[in-house]
């Protein structure tokens, strides 16, 4: 395209200060994408060596006039009126300007003018709009004058220049933020082109052009636009990294001498290093912060402390700092930031360990000769490990915790080797202190804390340890059991080869399966399938090198030997699978391929989950296994592998033909007929034998096989028993082992045959139960004219033959219900008189599982079994409490009766694992059946652990002298474990229950000794004054009166507002509720008060003290209104004053006594590391709000400034 000569030499003439429009038919449309073409053809031309100025001479085009045109677009961006498009050609035409300028032969061909040039670096501020930046400066000047008071009439200049200033702004032309986005592109775009011209083209002849290049820079591009992060003075990405990028290329040989250019540069930085500015007379004056921008400054550093990111760059950048401090200066900011980690704020103590991390991982300092002794222990790592980051471990908010243990495992990951050793000085080889931190890293969401502690040995692999983690995945708290979960599955994979975290991984990921909780389930399934199902391969392509191989087979071994227990649990997950079609042919036939092998024993084991759900495998495999058992060909056959063979065979009979059924049933029918078999094989065996009658069409065809089979071996025991049993010299060569084996064949095969079993087998089976005469003679005579046993002479067996005949008898009750009457005194008897435990353990199964079948008939009984919860054994106990909790939640039991007191006394059994397990039991599986048995037993709790009988309503069932006994709590030396329960009852109480319950007690104890109801006797006195106690207890305090509701306000919230109008709600109900309160309190407990008060001063009684006690406590929070509640009573109001002043007094003395002598096991000058121990609470670390020694703990710690936190 060709232009007017006359045109372009006018443009030239004027020196590229203004142009005449273009013919409107010349006007390039599309500038955007023209200029875009033409700037990528011509890059490659500053480094090819090909000359672009002789392609333009070949094709005619005139450098001049191209010149003239560029100069055209870029002046037409100079106006304030220009539209988006005309700036953004502006910048682009410069663009394309400095490119041209950058290629070889630019001088020769006189592209360079300087005032273009100069007005091409301008293009910048004149394209971007201003107004931003002009209210910015107008707001900067308002703050100036408003903090330096000056005159009037210059407020009012500066006023007028506003409005002249507004007035200009109205003219600008309006851009959205998407025009702003293409601007900006343009500015990159030639900042770049600059910076290739730097490079290419020298500026040593150009002075002021090299000014004004400085000049552009600085004030217009390195305030362009924040910078996220760390500044880089390369060639980055933003604009004030570009910027820096060309002062530093200004700053070379190229554009003249270094030292003139470095001073041409710093002149202009020297501003922003002095923070001065030129004020409107163009005299320098210094920038101060004005009250916005230091409000702006404070938010700024509390918006970075309170949120993640934020404070770990302000951690790593305070760290920076202090590394080019001295060391005095060092120590006192440790100093400093000790202090700091104690402050209310969660997100300080947050802070503060961020900044302990980074400093960690700075060398360890050491110390001069000219710092103070008190400062040297800052300096060392050990300070930060153990005060600093160990000690926020017992922190009372559990983000802080978290996060506490969470360092503490990065720092074993620190090259600083005082860092690791510091930890492991916290850790000695108590065990207790281990399960601790299992539990804490567990309650606070830290699993990969806990690993990291394993993985350096810190917290030892001991089977303690790894049961305390197993327990885990049976958590209450859903995203506990998670988190274990995932830890095992990392344990596991860290340790594939220990047998003990195989152990415990079994232990926790099995169960798992049939959790309440489906997301639980399908993560246990899910890491069962990755580590077991998914890893079986064909034998042939096995090797003991492949880890995950061997450890598949390892825990299958585990499950057949030391963890059999977990059999139905595994079964579960394989009813699961086969739902989902995980059995492909091809991992049946790499099962069948090891059950030849070495790890067969694991192979039948899978083979018998999932034989019932594959109906094609190779069943001549199977039952060439079978014929090697049968044949006794295979010695080293185990039981739990006969017994998974003999299940895959039940599984495969449907498919088999009746020659090979026939056959497997001689075979099993003259197995079982020797009577050489373990008690495992032969269930397994009978079971398979019914399993392979079933094949048949007809119902009545099946029970004519069972009859005959299983008739057939309930003859051969009656004849064997009747041998021993009725035979004068039969008991003095019995074989125990093989009386047992017929007594357990004859209760196995008794169930499929019941026609079979005769009057005769019955009393053959009960003559084995008869007690001595001794222990006989010992019950009551109305019990044992009761019993049907008792027409026997002396028993002489054993014990492991009574108690399998009590299993054996129990299977006959179930089959017929005239047994099960007649002999459930038997067993009554039995479980009151046996000393026997093998024998009552028995009983107590029988019992419940004839409670199932029989529910009415076992309900009298049902005091019976729960008295074994007081069994001197503890298996027994331990059995009675799962079996009734499983009876009470399928309600084949109902709470009548003793029942609940006897069931809740187990909270303070003896065995701390029995107690653990009636909490677990209670709170989790009953209280959920039924919310309110809690606050519907507590009152007649308070009478029956008292054994006060003298109540009309309250403790009035019927107990015999005996279980009174054995389940009395009476007495001061049981006063603890009394409360014990009750706090453990009152924790679990909703506020509208202990709210009620203390109108009740008023009511029903307190209104009862006021009444004369009650006589107030030496067992009323200790009834009155355990009310007044349990009155006391803080645990019987609402919850939104004792602050629990507000427990954690301090954590950080994502919602300002939404915590602060949970805050205001929280107030307003706590004022509501303790208006009620109050209420309640003034018309229902003042009166039977000053009454029952009255009444015991006449008699003179030592429950007075307690009244007072109570009233004291309770009167703390209405402390100026004593005179107001008791004006009924005037004396007692006074002496109420007085007692609770005295009282206030007492309580500041042993706060002061116990500072003075608490012990804190070390300071933070020394850095001592404090002894800790398990806590008592299940385990979990007593929170310093509920723990009286951990206040007077911290109290005296902040009093010395010293925090050796404890549990």
């Amino acid at each position: 395209m060709f232009f007017c000569a006359g045109w372009v030499d006018a443009v030239w003439d004027f020196e590229f200060t203004e142009t005449e429009p273009l013919d409107a038919a010349i006007v390039i449309k599309n500038g955007s994408k023209e200029f875009k073409t033409l700037y990528s053809l011509l890059l490659p031309y500053m480094t090819d060596t090909e000359s672009v100025w002789t392609v333009f001479g070949d094709n005619g085009v005139s450098v001049k006039s191209l010149v003239a045109v560029l100069s055209y677009f870029i002046l037409g961006g100079k106006s304030k009126t220009a539209s988006v498009q005309q700036r953004i050609s502006a910048l682009q035409a410069s663009s394309l300007y400095l490119l041209l300028l950058g290629i070889p032969g630019s001088v020769v061909n006189k592209m360079f003018h300087q005032i273009l040039f100069d007005t091409c670096l301008n293009t910048v501020s004149n394209c971007w709009p201003q107004s931003l930046v002009k209210k910015r400066k107008k707001d900067t000047l308002k703050s100036s004058q408003a903090d330096g008071k000056r005159s009037k009439p210059h407020r009012k200049d500066n006023d007028e220049m506003e409005v002249d200033e507004d007035e200009e702004q109205e003219e600008e032309v309006h851009l959205s933020p998407q025009d702003l986005l293409k601007i900006r592109e343009g500015v990159v775009l030639l900042v770049k082109s600059l910076l290739r011209l730097l490079l290419k083209f020298p500026l040593k002849d150009e002075p002021q052009s090299a000014d004004n290049c400085v000049q552009v820079l600085l004030d217009s591009l390195t305030n362009f636009e924040p910078v996220i992060g760390e500044l880089t003075f390369g060639a980055g990405q933003t604009m004030p990294e570009l910027a820096y990028y060309g002062l530093w290329l200004l700053c070379s040989s190229n554009h003249g001498d270094e030292k003139v250019s470095l001073r041409r540069v710093f002149h202009r930085v020297l501003y922003v290093i002095l923070m001065m500015s030129k004020g409107e007379s163009g005299k320098p004056s210094l920038m101060m912060a004005t009250q916005a921008v230091l409000a702006a400054r404070d938010q700024a550093i509390g918006f970075m402390v309170d949120k993640t990111d934020y404070r770990t760059h302000g951690a790593q950048a305070v760290a920076k700092l202090l590394a080019k401090m001295p060391c005095g200066d060092y120590a006192s900011f440790i100093k400093w930031l000790f202090d700091y980690s104690r402050q209310a704020k969660v997100a300080y103590r947050m802070f503060a360990l961020d900044v302990s991390m980074a400093l960690l991982e700075q060398p360890e300092r050491e110390a001069n000769e000219n710092l103070d002794a008190e400062l040297v222990s800052f300096l060392s790592h050990r300070f930060l490990v153990h005060n600093m980051v160990f000690g926020r471990r017992s922190d009372a908010s559990p983000t802080v915790r978290g996060h506490a243990l969470t360092c503490l495992a990065q720092c074993l990951d620190l090259p600083s080797m005082n860092a690791t050793r510091s930890i492991k000085e916290l850790f000695p080889t108590s065990e207790s202190l281990s399960h601790t931190y299992i539990y804490i890293c567990m309650y606070v969401h830290m699993h990969k804390a806990m690993m990291g502690l394993l993985k350096h040995n810190v917290i030892m692999l001991s089977e303690e340890n790894l049961a305390v983690l197993s327990e885990r995945t049976r958590d209450p708290a859903l995203s506990v059991k998670k988190k274990a979960l995932q830890c095992l599955m990392d344990l596991l994979a860290a340790h594939p080869e220990n047998s003990l975290v195989q152990k415990a991984w079994l232990r926790g990921v099995v169960p798992a399966v049939v959790d309440a909780e489906s997301s639980v389930q399908e993560k246990a399934l899910e890491c069962l399938e990755q580590t077991i199902l998914s890893q079986v391969k064909s034998h042939g392509s096995y090797s003991y090198r492949d880890a995950q191989q061997t450890l598949t087979w390892d825990l299958l071994g585990l499950l057949c030997d030391n963890c059999q227990d977990l059999g139905r649990y595994f079964s579960r997950a394989f009813t699961v699978w086969s739902k989902q079609n995980k059995f492909t042919a091809a991992f049946i036939n790499n099962l069948i391929s090891h059950t030849e092998a070495e790890h067969a024993t694991g192979a039948w084991l899978l083979l018998s989950k999932v034989a019932s759900s594959c109906p094609r495998l190779d069943y001549g495999k199977i039952l060439d296994a079978w014929d090697d058992l049968v044949r006794s060909v295979s010695k080293n056959v185990t039981v739990t592998t006969s017994c998974h063979i003999l299940c895959v065979i039940g599984d495969i009979g449907e498919h088999l033909n009746e020659d090979t059924k026939s056959r497997i049933v001689e075979d099993i029918i003259t197995w079982l007929k020797s009577f050489d078999m373990p008690l495992e094989v032969i269930s397994a065996s009978v079971e398979t034998l019914c399993r392979l009658g079933k094949a048949e069409a007809l119902n009545y065809a099946l029970q004519t096989f069972l009859n005959q089979h299983c008739g057939e071996l309930v003859s051969l025991c009656e004849a064997y028993l009747s041998s021993v049993i009725l035979n004068e010299n039969g008991a003095q060569n019995l074989n125990e082992d093989l009386v047992v084996k017929h007594l357990y064949t004859l209760g196995v095969a008794s169930l499929h045959c019941p026609s079979k079993v005769g009057k005769r087998i019955v009393l053959l089976v009960q003559s084995v139960l008869t007690s001595s005469v001794e222990q006989q003679s010992e019950g009551s005579e109305e019990l044992a004219g009761s019993q049907p046993l008792s027409q026997f002479k002396a028993s002489s067996m054993p014990s492991s033959v009574r108690a399998h005949a009590v299993i054996t008898l129990g299977k006959l009750c179930l089959q017929h219900e005239e047994l099960t009457r007649k002999y459930l005194p038997a067993f009554a008897r039995e479980l009151e008189l046996c000393s026997e435990l093998a024998v009552r353990s028995n009983v107590v199964v029988v019992m419940c599982d004839l409670c199932v079948r029989y529910t009415n008939m076992v309900d009298r009984y049902v005091p019976n079994v729960s008295a074994c919860l007081r069994d001197k054994e503890p298996l027994i106990r331990k059995q009675t409490l799962t079996m009734l909790t499983n009876l009470l939640q399928e309600e084949y039991v109902k709470w009548k009766g003793s029942l609940f007191f006897r069931f809740i006394a187990v909270l303070v059994d003896s065995d701390p694992t029995i107690a653990s397990l009636c909490e677990y039991c209670l709170v989790h599986l009953l209280l959920k059946k039924n919310p309110v048995m809690f606050s519907q037993h507590f009152i007649e709790c308070i009478f029956h652990f008292n054994s006060y009988e003298k109540h009309k309503t309250y403790n009035n069932f019927p107990q015999t002298a005996s279980e009174k006994a054995k389940f009395s709590l009476k007495g001061a030396q049981n006063k603890e474990r009394r409360f014990t329960i009750y706090r453990f009852l009152l924790v679990h109480f909703t506020d509208a229950q202990r709210f009620n319950i203390t109108i009740k007690i008023s009511q029903n104890i307190l209104a009862c000794f006021v009444d004369g109801e009650l006589p107030l006797d030496g067992d009323g006195a200790a009834v009155l004054a355990e009310t007044f106690g349990i009155l006391s207890l803080k645990e019987i305090k609402l919850s939104a009166l004792s602050g629990a509701a507000g427990a954690g306000g301090d954590e950080p919230q994502e919602d300002e507002q939404m915590a602060m109008a949970k805050a205001v709600m929280q107030v307003a109900q706590k004022k509501v509720v303790s208006q009620v309160q109050k209420k309640v309190f003034i018309e229902s407990m003042i009166p039977i008060i000053i009454n029952l008060k009255s009444m015991l001063e006449q008699k003179r009684s030592p429950v007075l003290k307690d009244l007072m006690g109570y009233l004291q406590l309770t009167m703390q929070d209405y402390r100026s209104e004593v005179k107001e509640f008791f004006a009924a009573d005037e004396q007692l109001a006074v002496e109420l004053e007085y007692n609770l002043k005295m009282y206030e007094k007492e309580k500041e003395q042993e706060m002061e006594a116990q500072m003075a002598h608490c012990s804190l096991g070390g300071d933070a000058a020394s850095g001592g590391t404090p002894v800790s121990t398990r806590p008592s609470n299940g385990g979990r670390p007593a929170h310093p709000k509920t723990c009286p020694v951990r206040q007077v703990q911290l109290l005296a710690a902040y009093k010395h400034n010293a925090f050796v936190p404890t549990y």
